[in-house]
């Protein structure tokens, strides 16, 4: 399949912001919009692809619907998202391949009873016609169920005029979701990054489901229908790979809260000036964030005794810029006042963060130091347990880290207490993407195959955008290799610690490496 081309010259492209290319592009592509295939051309250029959800959608929906009988359309793609209430709320997402006539989504406690019918909202995403690629449109369709009852299990059906999954031939389609407990319990949650489209990928997704999640992070990075993904280049793009993912993705997600932030290859020009306006189309995330129509990738929520952190590290990147500072201080803002509400609550044991770029790696795009300037001194206040992230394409974990240097060593098998010890950073950019790996004079290290070193020649990202060398010793696990982490959490009561066990499990399903974090005791009943 040819990739477009947006025609943004290379000169122009290096020194373009987000909003500058979703400005030229407007101007450069709207000359061409007597091109485009009907049903794109209206509202579309100016209005679906900039993020805004209805108008274009009821013009266009409109009269696709008049060319195909909602029976010859089957819904796929499904995923679900927490709201901002795990315990009440979840969003279901799905795609259909053409316009079709009152979405919606049956809910009931056993799957021979989907009394319950919600309408959903279908957001049109246009792509116009450029580089021989006719117009492509997209139908993602959304429903918000709330209400619902803590540690309950639903089951749902998602269908439109001439598709109901309640009916014989459609009962198949029924799938369930579980809402998060009344008051905190063991469970797990799975974590990677950096997945895209790839047998590989699948792998990973089969042996996660295996895992039984109570939700999955997506540390960025998701499908890379930006193949380039530099933030200065936006002449590479396949919106068709969302349709090969979605798919992909479907029989974990349609039952496994999918919860994504944005990586530097989900910034997409031509649908909005930050480039999230596919993200919105694409995706229903939590709405407890400082702005969610201007960052849908940041968000929180609570499930059990952990507070979830989801950050949007294209705002503080100094490797990337194409978006840095687009939020002027708000993310920042809104993360303190964020962890501090959540340290300060008696039922949150622990505090997960997880975003796209590196503080701590030394793989191919080492460390960032606008995450450490911006978000760094705000993790050690709060005292964050555990941080996740992708953007380099293999497993890395480090000591726990107490002001820039090893607080504790923590070797495979061992644990760390954050408050005394300091921060144990996660690399988790195995998800399915072609790997990275380390410099050729370092070796993987993981279980079963330890190699120690004293010490690692890396680097770290400047505000200038040079690299500034730096000899780390933090570097812990090494693992050139596909790749998830899967945390148990348990509530600690009278003596015992609460304690996330986290290890990191290839595509085949073999531990490469295993710590704990633990917490105070929490006084019994």
């Amino acid at each position: 399949m040819q990739t477009p081309d947006f025609g943004i010259p290379e000169r122009l492209a290096s020194r373009m912001s987000m909003a500058e290319q979703h400005e030229y592009l407007r101007k450069r592509l709207s000359r061409r919009s007597t091109l485009v295939t009907a049903g794109v051309v209206a509202g579309g250029l100016l209005t679906g692809c900039s993020g805004s959800r209805t108008p274009t959608a009821e013009r266009s929906s409109a009269s696709a619907a008049d060319r195909v009988h909602g029976s010859a359309v089957a819904p796929f793609g499904r995923h679900l998202s927490f709201g901002a209430d795990p315990k009440t709320q979840m969003r279901i997402s799905w795609q259909v391949p053409f316009a079709v006539r009152k979405p919606f989504v049956r809910v009931g406690s056993r799957p021979d009873d989907l009394s319950r019918k919600i309408e959903a909202e279908v957001r049109d995403l246009v792509t116009p016609e450029f580089g021989g690629r006719p117009g492509y449109e997209q139908y993602y369709v959304h429903a918000a169920l709330d209400g619902l009852l803590p540690g309950t299990t639903y089951y749902y059906g998602v269908g439109h005029d001439g598709f109901d999954p309640a009916s014989p031939r459609h009962r198949s389609t029924i799938a369930s979701f579980r809402t998060a407990p009344a008051s905190p319990e063991r469970f797990v949650f799975t974590a990677f990054g950096d997945q895209g489209v790839s047998q590989e990928a699948i792998a990973n997704d089969k042996v996660l489901l295996r895992q039984d999640p109570a939700f999955h992070l997506h540390a960025g990075d998701i499908c890379y229908a930006d193949t380039s993904g530099h933030g200065e280049k936006s002449d590479l793009f396949d919106p068709s790979t969302w349709d090969a993912f979605l798919k992909q993705t479907e029989p974990v997600a349609k039952s496994v809260p999918w919860m994504v932030t944005t990586g530097n290859h989900d910034m997409e020009a031509w649908y909005s000036p930050d480039g999230y306006g596919g993200q919105l189309a694409r995706f229903s995330l939590p709405e407890s964030g400082f702005d969610p129509r201007k960052a849908p990738g940041v968000y929180a929520f609570t499930y059990g005794n952990v507070g979830v952190v989801a950050l949007d590290a294209n705002d503080v990147s100094y490797e990337i810029p194409a978006n840095f500072g687009y939020t002027d201080g708000k993310q920042t803002a809104w993360l303190n006042r964020t962890l501090k509400e959540l340290r300060a609550e008696d039922s949150v044991d622990f505090i997960v963060v997880f975003f796209h770029h590196c503080v701590y790696s030394t793989s191919k795009h080492a460390s960032d130091g606008g995450l450490r300037a911006e978000w760094l001194p705000l993790f050690v206040e709060h005292q964050v347990d555990l941080v996740i992230n992708g953007h380099n394409h293999a497993y890395e974990r480090t000591d726990a880290i107490k002001n820039g240097e090893v607080g504790k060593p923590v070797p495979i098998g061992a644990s760390a207490d954050p408050a005394r010890d300091g921060i144990i950073y996660v690399t988790a950019g195995g998800g399915g993407k072609t790997l990275y790996g380390f410099d050729p004079d370092i070796k993987d290290s993981y279980e079963g195959h330890v190699r120690e070193r004293e010490s690692i020649d890396s680097y770290l990202w400047t505000r200038s955008r040079k690299r500034k060398d730096e000899t780390v010793e933090w570097s812990r696990v090494r693992y050139t290799g596909y790749s998830f982490l899967s945390v148990e959490v348990e509530t600690g009561t009278g003596t015992t610690p609460a304690r996330l066990k986290v290890s990191a499990l290839t595509h085949k399903g073999e531990r490469i490496d295993h710590f704990e974090v633990r917490r105070g005791s929490r006084p019994a009943g």
